[in-house]
């Protein structure tokens, strides 16, 4: 029974992460759907909705408030830095459109660090610091918070891009530009905006895990590669495969961490990311692109 015990809260860990990892990866491949380029700026935007956050609640009465509150503004600069770093690209390609997000990553580091600091920050869960006990499982209030947050999340994003006019329009850039342009979508608009979900996917994320790890200005980099291990594993540009390679990712994470050792956590998402590229660099639920030479 203890066994069962201990694996059951296992699981639950590695889901609540899994769940956090699955919104990055999200944003990964939104970005990726739009432009056919990985945006390594993603893990920046996952810090400062965490500092961010952290800030503005010195100053809102309502954790919620200021929640809300930073995940907007986190999108804002989501909107600002493709207006500034790709929309001016004369002819903007994949390649050149990754390279740009790195300087973009190392520039949003540097900006956080001057204007919120290097100290790391947290604050209480939004529940408080409580845990819940289940048939002797003890789970964390945040991890059910952050697990709530993320499927209501995905269900609104789920909706957004079947039964909205930009939702659908960004759907059609991302199968066929040229098409989409001839009748009539704004391929650049569809860009903006893509950048402007991964920013809300990655504060989000950082806004509801921060209550557990804390956050700081040098996190950036590890977020970002979790979520793109995440993303090459679910397969890139399926949104369900976001879902599925961060929740894959948090569980072998978690589990990893119980039967072999703590110390090896950060080292399963290299592994991972290494075995999917060997193995079916399409990912679990991605299309293998056929090309003919």
């Amino acid at each position: 029974m203890q066994t069962v015990t201990a694996l059951l809260q296992v699981l639950s860990a590695g889901i609540g992460t899994g769940a956090v990892y699955a919104l990055v990866a999200l944003g990964f491949n939104v970005v990726f759907k739009s432009t056919g380029a990985m945006n390594f700026a993603q893990g920046e935007w996952v810090v400062m909705g965490g500092m961010v956050t952290a800030l503005l609640i010195g100053t809102f009465s309502s954790t919620g408030l200021a929640v809300v509150t930073a995940v907007v503004l986190v999108g804002v600069v989501g909107l600002l830095s493709e207006r500034l770093t790709v929309q001016p690209l004369k002819r903007p390609d994949a390649l050149v459109i990754t390279l740009v997000t790195i300087g973009l990553s190392i520039v949003t580091r540097s900006l956080v660090m001057l204007v919120l600091g290097k100290k790391p920050v947290g604050y209480a869960g939004f529940s408080g610091n409580t845990a819940l006990s289940f048939g002797g499982v003890s789970i964390q209030s945040q991890t059910l918070w952050i697990i709530a947050i993320t499927l209501a999340f995905l269900v609104v994003m789920h909706a957004f891009f079947e039964r909205t006019i930009l939702g659908k329009a960004l759907r059609a850039a991302a199968a066929d530009r040229e098409a989409a342009a001839i009748v009539g979508v704004n391929v650049g608009s569809t860009v903006l905006l893509s950048f402007g979900i991964a920013a809300l996917a990655g504060a989000l994320a950082g806004a509801i895990v921060t209550p557990l790890t804390l956050a700081s200005y040098d996190q950036g980099a590890m977020f970002g590669f979790k979520g793109f291990s995440a993303a090459m594993l679910g397969g890139l540009g399926s949104l369900p495969g976001a879902v599925v390679g961060g929740l894959a990712l948090g569980l072998l994470e978690a589990f990893g961490s119980f039967y072999i050792s703590s110390d090896f956590k950060d080292a399963i998402a290299f592994a991972v990311l290494l075995l999917i590229l060997f193995v079916r660099p399409s990912g679990l639920l991605g299309r293998a692109d056929i090309v003919k030479v």
